[in-house]
């Protein structure tokens, strides 16, 4: 709650890259709903797609793995999980789920985060739904192998009075319109964060809260494009930011740019993908078929069946098997080898 008590994100100085962030975003935001209207069936392939990257990403980040044969299948519910680390995955898959569906009639209290908690792990052999009953930290491993503390957060006895606060000040602030949307989420993610209110889960817990306020500010480029999988591919640099900004919170000496700049950036890069992405499925014939075909424009010269249907989620095999029949008729790429360990290699430009 640091960040807004006293006014104090609004004390914060802006520079005008993050006024281009916020303005670029803004731009982003207004071509939404044509998009919506010209390629539904675009759109809705990349839904599919973002669903299964979101979940495997997210907990991926926290060392929480599963098979890539079981992922699809696990996320569509056309199987059971059958170990812990699958537990906790359909467990993310359910609150993920509900926030796409029911974004703009959750109501974000401590109340509504708590159950989040409990549903994350409600496949698992573990409670979840309480504040964390003990002190925590958090940990970082230097190079040599050595444990460090990063980050000491709010006590164990002070975490549901903070939480409470947290969410009474974001909607004064958002109700009053006292500052811009994006930077109030992003501050609000950045205390959740700090607080670290729970035992375990406050990361994945953290990615699912900021998908359901940027969905409520009307940033719904998360619904097509996975924000967990960018944060990902930049998670130093994430975990830098997060640190950065974190340093002095205690004492609302904190520094809010740092994780301003890398949340709205994440965003920006994942608008800019969404677009190029619909513009390329739009100009190809089928929906589906455009997916495999620019998945397979974005691998490696060399690559296998497995890494291609990893590429593109949401993509039956027999299409997968279509798209690469054309591309060898075209005479773009070419097998080596027979059956799913064959290896394809590119002979052209697959994108164009």
């Amino acid at each position: 709650m640091r960040s807004f008590e006293h006014g104090y994100l609004l004390d914060q100085t802006i520079s005008h890259n993050l006024l281009a962030m916020v303005r670029t975003l803004g731009e982003f935001k207004g071509r939404q709903d044509l998009y919506r209207e010209q390629s539904p069936q675009v759109l809705e392939t990349l839904k599919k797609g973002a669903m299964v990257e979101s979940v495997e990403s997210s907990n991926r980040i926290e060392g929480v793995t599963m098979e890539v044969e079981r992922l699809e299948p696990l996320v569509a519910k056309k199987i059971k999980p059958k170990d812990r680390s699958e537990e906790e995955i359909a467990g993310y898959r359910d609150v993920l789920g509900e926030i796409h569906t029911n974004a703009k009639r959750l109501n974000l209290s401590p109340k509504l985060i708590l159950d989040f908690h409990r549903k994350l792990y409600a496949h698992t052999p573990h409670q979840g739904g309480s504040w964390k009953e003990k002190d925590n930290a958090i940990w970082e491993t230097s190079p040599d192998g050595r444990k460090f503390i990063r980050f000491r957060p709010v006590s164990a006895v002070a975490t549901p009075e903070y939480m409470e606060k947290l969410c009474t000040l974001y909607h004064e602030t958002m109700e009053q319109r006292q500052a811009e949307p994006l930077l109030a989420i992003s501050s609000y993610i950045l205390d959740f964060e700090s607080v670290h209110p729970f035992p375990d889960g406050n990361g994945r817990l953290g990615r699912l809260l900021t998908l359901l306020l940027l969905y409520q500010a009307d940033y719904e480029v998360g619904r097509y494009i996975s924000l967990e999988r960018i944060v990902e591919q930049s998670k130093e640099t994430y975990w830098d930011a997060l640190l950065k900004s974190s340093q002095g919170w205690h004492e609302a000496k904190h520094d809010l740019r740092p994780w301003w700049s890398y949340l709205l950036g994440t965003v920006i890069a994942a608008y800019k993908e969404f677009e190029v992405r619909v513009g390329d499925l739009a100009a190809t014939r089928g929906a589906k078929g455009g997916a495999v075909r620019h998945a397979v424009a974005r691998l490696p010269d060399r690559f296998s069946m497995r890494e291609l249907r990893k590429a593109c989620p949401g993509v039956s095999p027999a299409m997968v098997r279509v798209v690469l029949r054309k591309l060898q008729k075209e005479g773009l790429i070419a097998p080596s080898g027979k059956g799913p360990g064959a290896v394809w290699k590119k002979r052209g430009n697959v994108s164009k």
